[in-house]
């Protein structure tokens, strides 16, 4: 782990910080399962940033503002948000067109959540098919 990322996570409350490295690790394990190469992770906008060759980058973070939960962002300019709001309205909470709020206490959708980061990570390869191939 690069030394900004580390010192990144190193800024968040303890159980902030647990949650998003398993985030962090379920982004390693689907390139890993998949095969999709190497992870790049850095710093974007001040928030975690993950992409793989062939994919759209995932970002997270954490905000003080909003101490309950966490987001996940999306690049805007994908149709990324518009599949999971048609697939998953029912159990993600979206905000605009990039985020994807989830609550920090609770069961996280661990299922749902896998199927929005693969998507993401393998974007390029999935932009042309319906849905993205969900």
């Amino acid at each position: 782990m690069r030394q900004d990322v580390e010192d990144k996570y190193a800024q968040y409350p303890e159980h902030v910080k647990l949650v998003l490295l398993d985030v962090r690790t379920l982004i390693f394990d689907l390139a890993d399962e998949h095969q999709l190469g190497e992870v790049e992770e850095n710093l974007k906008w001040g928030q975690l940033s993950y992409l793989v060759k062939g994919g759209s980058p995932v970002r997270f973070g954490w905000s003080e503002h909003f101490p309950p939960q966490f987001s996940v962002f999306m690049n805007c300019k994908t149709k990324l948000l518009d599949t999971f709001r048609e697939l998953y309205s029912d159990i993600l909470v979206f905000k605009g067109n990039r985020e994807i709020v989830l609550e920090l206490e609770g069961r996280l959708p661990i299922n749902t959540l896998k199927q929005c980061l693969l998507m993401a990570l393998t974007y390029h390869r999935i932009k042309h098919l319906p849905l993205l191939g969900a």
